[in-house]
């Protein structure tokens, strides 16, 4: 039990996909204006993450075994359609939902963490538990490096910000220094 905990916090914090990892940015830096969005965009990724694992496990398992050269194929066509099921649940559930999340929901697509989970999980040789830990604790890094940018920069909007760090660039500030302060947990639990 303590390896899953281990594997759902080094996802979460240490190895952290958007900031210690630098994979999923394009939600990261676009849907991040707010942070009911944000935390809306973090619950459809990591059920996309989790959906995501279980669907290479099985792959892995069953599939792939006497063709493992197709596993990248095999994964983007699997997380399109998984992104196509969970954009059309989100239209007809929430349709306010839908238009707040606008072109970031189908990016969720090409959103390079996705990828990223299926062949992290794929190379470290994760089971079916390991694989659904690993997809949560990813999940919830990426939902928490979203909500603390939401959070900033929704208390920014009232700040006196000069004008050469308006709009993206203050936000690429601020994505190195939360970078920066997510990179320091790899030492403190390196040290554990």
């Amino acid at each position: 039990m303590g390896d899953l905990v281990w594997i759902l916090v080094s996802a979460a914090v240490v190895n952290n996909f958007t900031l210690a990892l630098f994979l999923g940015l394009c939600p990261f830096l676009g849907v991040s204006g707010k942070v009911e969005t944000a935390v809306r965009m973090g619950i459809a990724n990591i059920f996309v993450m989790v959906l995501t694992a279980l669907a290479v496990w099985v792959l892995n398992t069953f599939v792939l075994t006497a063709a493992p050269f197709l596993r990248i194929i095999a994964f983007i066509i699997v997380i399109a359609s998984l992104v196509q099921i969970v954009e059309m649940a989100i239209k007809k559930l929430s349709p306010a939902l839908f238009r707040a999340l606008g072109i970031f929901l189908p990016l969720i697509t090409t959103n390079c963490a996705i990828l990223g989970l299926a062949i992290f999980s794929t190379n470290r040789g994760y089971g079916l538990v390991e694989g659904l830990f690993f997809a949560v604790g990813a999940g919830i890094g990426l939902t928490i490096a979203l909500v603390l940018m939401a959070s900033i920069r929704e208390n920014l909007e009232l700040a006196d910000v000069p004008d050469f760090a308006q709009n993206m660039g203050l936000v690429l500030i601020l994505a190195g220094a939360l970078s920066l302060a997510f990179m320091g947990f790899a030492g403190l639990f390196s040290a554990a």
